[in-house]
């Protein structure tokens, strides 16, 4: 099974209810408060989400974290990206993880883990925080199978 981690989880939730307060800032524990969950997990993911350059923050009676651009410009994919580091569906398929695989000449499927890993950063990259931040999505997910050629003989047309 490919699961996120709770903290990029978290993240999620947490960025998701910044994007719904239209630009007011939201303390660390007001945004726990309104998750559910727990402040020093809250307060650690907001920091990591500021240091990539998501979240900015505020100090002061006023302050808080605020999102650092448009909801719209805020992928699932660079939200998981700040707290889970580089997308890749295994260990080797990492960017700097084919050079020191030892099993690298002996793997038949080593070549196809990059691919595999576009389409799904690509799917990531395709959600929006907007779109995250709604009860339901507008717009279905729709995967598509790969349009293949068929070859036929002059014996597969007999009846």
């Amino acid at each position: 099974m490919i699961r996120i981690t709770r903290e990029a989880d978290y993240g999620i939730l947490l960025m998701t209810g910044l994007a719904q307060t239209e630009g007011q800032p939201r303390s660390a524990a007001a945004l726990a408060q309104q998750r559910r969950l727990p402040l020093p997990m809250v307060s650690k993911i907001l920091k990591a989400l500021t240091r990539a350059g998501l979240l900015n923050s505020q100090r002061g009676a006023q302050g808080g974290y605020h999102l650092a651009r448009p909801a719209m410009d805020i992928s699932a994919a660079d939200i998981i990206s700040a707290l889970e580091g580089p997308l890749a569906i295994t260990e080797c398929s990492a960017d700097d993880a084919h050079e020191g695989c030892i099993r690298q000449e002996h793997c038949d499927v080593s070549g196809h883990w990059p691919r595999i890993n576009q389409a799904i950063h690509t799917a990531l990259q395709s959600i929006s925080l907007v779109e995250m931040s709604r009860p339901q999505s507008s717009l279905p997910v729709r995967f598509h199978r790969p349009h293949r050629t068929a070859t036929f003989s002059a014996a597969d047309h007999l009846v």
